[in-house]
C-alpha cells in the first residue's frame, strides 16, 4: 500500500476508534465453586458466535438466489406478455383469414376454373396471386401456432420461476430465524456475565490475538509489501470510507455492513463485482498465498470460510466483524486463516493448491488462542 493510502487508513481508523486499543490489564477471576473458567466462557462465546456468522452466511446465500430468481421471475413475466400480444395479433390474423377464406369459397375447382375463363392467361395470373395469398395463409396459421407453443413454455417456465422464488423465500424466513435464534443465545451469555467477567474474557481475547499476529508476522508467512492494483485501490479506499459503520446481518449498505456485504460492495465500487458470500468468495475468486497479498486482496477465515476481511497492508485487515461491532482495523490474525483471494487477480492452477492455503504458521500456529475480536460489553 502506498504511503499515501495507509495515512489515510490509519487517519480514519484513528478518527472512527477502529483500531485495538490496548484494554486495561485485568486478572482473570478465579471461577467460584462449580463455576467455569474465564476461558472456558471465552471458548463458548467464540462459539455461539461461530454459529451465528454461519447461519448469516447461509442467509446471505440465500436472500442472494432470492433476488436473482425476482429477477427471472421478472423477465418471465414480461416475455410472456410480449408473447400473449403476439399470439392475440396471430389469432386475428387467423380469423381475418378464416373469413376471407369462407366468403371466396367456391366448389368450383381451380383447374375447372381455368378451362372456363374466357382468358386463360389472366386465370394463370389470378392463380398465381392466389397461390401466394395460400402460403401467406399457411405461414400465418404456421405462427399462430408456433405463438401458442412459445406462450405455453413460457407460462409454465413463469409457473415452475414463481414456486422456486416461493420457495426460496420460505428458505430465506427460515434462515432469518436461524440468525436470530443463535445471536439470542449470545445475548443470553453476555447478559449472564458481570461486567468483571466481560473485562477478564476481552483480556483473555486480546491477548490471544496479539500473540498470534506476532508468531504470523515473525514467521515471515505474509512476504513483503506490495502495491495495489488500480481497481484494489478503489476496493482498499470505499471499505476505509465504511470505518465505524456498524455491523448487522445480512447488510450491504451504505448505512451497516456484515463481513462479505462490505467486500462484496468494496469490490463492486472497484468496478469488479464479485460473488455476495464468503464462502462463494473462496470457492470462486482466485487463491493467492498469503507471502504475495497485496491491498485489496480478500483474506478468509475458519474452514468453512464463514468469515472475509479485506487486507490492508502491514499485516493489517478492514472487516465488519460481528453484531455489535463496527467496522475496523484489525491484526490479519484475529481469526484463523483459511486462505487469500485476489478479485482481480488471474485464474491460475497452482493458485488453486496448496500453496494458496496456509500452512505452519500460517494455519494452526498462526491462530489466535481466542477465535474472536476482544468483547468489551454485553449486547
Amino acid at each position: 500500500m502506498s504511503g499515501k493510502v495507509l495515512r489515510l487508513v490509519c487517519t480514519a481508523a484513528v478518527a472512527a476508534g477502529s483500531i485495538l486499543a490496548p484494554l486495561p490489564a485485568t486478572a482473570a477471576p478465579a471461577p467460584e465453586p462449580g463455576g467455569r473458567t474465564v476461558a472456558a466462557q471465552l471458548t463458548d462465546l467464540q462459539r455461539l458466535y461461530r454459529q451465528a456468522e454461519q447461519a448469516t452466511e447461509t442467509y446471505d446465500a440465500t436472500a442472494d438466489k432470492l433476488r436473482k430468481q425476482r429477477a427471472e421471475v421478472a423477465r418471465l413475466d414480461r416475455a410472456l406478455a410480449r408473447a400473449r400480444l403476439t399470439l392475440q395479433d396471430s389469432r386475428s390474423a387467423a380469423g381475418r383469414l378464416a373469413r376471407e377464406q369462407y366468403q371466396g369459397s367456391t366448389d368450383i375447382s381451380p383447374y375447372v376454373r381455368l378451362l372456363l375463363a374466357r382468358d386463360p392467361q389472366q386465370a394463370l395470373d389470378q392463380g398465381h396471386v392466389v397461390g401466394r395469398l395460400a402460403r401467406e395463409r399457411a405461414e400465418t396459421v404456421g405462427r399462430l401456432t408456433g405463438t401458442e407453443k412459445k406462450a405455453d413454455a413460457l407460462a409454465r417456465s413463469a409457473r415452475k420461476a414463481l414456486d422456486r422464488q416461493l420457495s426460496l423465500a420460505a428458505r430465506q424466513k427460515k434462515d432469518r430465524d436461524e440468525v436470530r435464534g443463535r445471536l439470542k443465545k449470545v445475548e443470553e451469555l453476555l447478559v449472564s456475565l458481570t461486567p468483571e467477567q466481560l473485562s477478564a474474557l476481552a483480556e483473555l481475547e486480546k491477548n490471544g490475538v496479539d500473540d498470534a499476529q506476532r508468531r504470523l508476522l515473525a514467521s515471515g508467512a505474509l512476504g513483503g509489501e506490495r502495491a495495489p492494483s488500480p481497481e484494489g485501490d478503489r476496493a482498499v479506499r470505499y471499505a476505509v470510507r465504511q470505518l465505524g459503520k456498524p455491523y448487522r446481518w445480512g447488510a450491504e449498505g451504505p448505512a451497516s455492513y456484515d463481513c462479505s456485504g462490505l467486500t462484496s460492495q468494496a469490490w463492486d465500487r472497484a468496478g469488479t463485482p464479485i460473488p455476495r458470500t464468503s464462502q462463494e468468495q473462496w470457492a470462486q475468486l482466485p487463491r493467492v498465498p498469503l507471502r504475495q497479498l497485496r491491498p485489496g486482496d480478500l483474506v478468509v477465515y475458519f474452514p468453512e470460510a464463514t468469515h472475509v476481511a479485506m487486507y490492508l497492508g502491514h499485516g493489517l485487515v478492514i472487516q465488519a466483524p460481528r453484531t455489535g461491532e463496527k467496522i475496523k482495523v484489525s491484526p490479519i490474525a484475529t481469526y484463523p486463516v483459511l486462505g487469500a483471494v485476489r478479485p482481480d487477480g488471474e485464474q491460475r492452477t497452482g493458485d488453486q493448491g496448496t500453496d494458496a492455503r496456509p500452512t505452519g504458521d500460517q494455519g494452526t500456529d498462526a491462530r489466535p488462542t481466542g477465535d474472536q475480536a476482544p468483547v468489551t460489553e454485553a449486547r
